[in-house]
């Protein structure tokens, strides 16, 4: 049960790692940024003192500036998948006879990946200048909790229109901001929250198809050789009936890449659905991840982070206007001459 055992801890740690991420989402300082300075102050105490700034200053470019390392390690995860389902799992698929549709769907889907993820990470996601500034200032209303009027950026040394952000990593304000991600290397703004979500969903439906299609694979390598009926003989000399785990274990000794595969794409799929269901609600209520953080702050009267002068403000959501036109301004972004056509 060696490999067994390691696929387990592997599959454990990191779910636990996801679960502490999930938990620490929404406190004050984030749990990434808690980490980083916590393994810096244990470094500090091992890593002889002239190497310090330089781990610090890797530590600075890697989280706090603009940096294609996440990329490149996004792509590489991508083709070692790829590659281990090329060459193994559709070439064995395609001896059992597969339908071909569905096992070229992942390559299909890939495809689509790519495209959405190049329009995102190269869109401008809304960054706010001084020749856009006067007309964003005047698409969405101030709702006097979580976007105030008259608040001065001091890098960009303008006003804040509401909704919008100023981003450390990119050194800009972007208009209707919902998070920095590393994954594509850009802002996700107002004008490119559309081509998020294509990547968001594709990259889910890509790791959803290819866990499936390598699910059946297994599933009919179990079936034509009959283990599910077979018996084995333990290490005492004893004759055992095949339970699951035997079974497991004997799938990941014969095919041990393409079951470490499937753990990981199967993770991958749960993870990517819980963030693809979370992205949706935030769609489907008319909200950035950044107001949904900001927000949790005001859904109680008495919360401990508060003020005493504001712990009787409750913040209501003003943007919203319906699942369906809240849909429509993800995909067409809300302009100054149609919000007048509104009011």
């Amino acid at each position: 049960m060696d490999f067994l055992m390691l696929f387990l801890i592997y599959s454990c740690f990191v779910l636990a790692t996801v679960a502490l991420l999930c938990i620490c989402w929404g406190r004050k300082e984030s749990f990434l940024t808690r980490s980083i300075n916590g393994a810096s102050q244990v470094l500090s105490f091992v890593i002889p003192t002239p190497f310090q700034r330089v781990t610090q200053r890797v530590l600075h470019r890697l989280f706090h500036t603009r940096s294609c390392l996440f990329v490149v390690l996004h792509i590489a995860l991508q083709a070692a998948v790829y590659g281990e389902y090329t060459w193994e799992v559709f070439v064995y698929c395609w001896e059992l006879q597969f339908h071909l549709l569905l096992l070229l769907l992942p390559y299909l889907l890939l495809a689509g990946n790519m495209g959405s993820f190049i329009l995102c990470s190269r869109a401008n996601p809304g960054i706010i200048t001084k020749s856009n500034h006067v007309s964003l200032v005047k698409t969405y209303a101030y709702d006097g909790v979580l976007f105030q009027k008259g608040i001065v950026c001091p890098t960009c040394n303008m006003e804040k229109p509401a909704r919008s952000k100023h981003c450390s990593v990119c050194s800009v304000c972007v208009h209707r901001f919902d998070h920095h991600c590393v994954w594509v290397n850009n802002c996700i703004g107002a004008f490119n929250t559309k081509y998020f979500f294509l990547y968001l969903f594709t990259l889910t439906a890509m790791a959803a198809t290819i866990a499936i299609v390598t699910a059946a694979f297994l599933i009919q390598v179990v079936l034509l050789s009959d283990a599910m009926h077979g018996t084995y003989v333990d290490d005492q000399g004893q004759e055992h009936t095949v339970e699951i785990f035997f079974l497991i274990q004997h799938l990941f000794l014969t095919f041990p890449r393409i079951v470490f595969m499937l753990g990981f794409v199967l993770l991958l799929t749960l993870v990517l659905g819980a963030y693809c269901c979370f992205n949706l609600y935030l769609a489907l209520t008319n909200q950035t991840s950044s107001e949904w953080h900001k927000s949790r702050r005001y859904g109680c009267s008495h919360h401990p982070t508060l003020q005493p002068h504001d712990r009787r403000v409750v913040y209501k959501n003003i943007y919203s206007k319906g699942v369906w036109m809240n849909l429509k301004e993800i995909f067409k972004p809300l302009t100054v001459l149609e919000r007048k056509k509104k009011t």
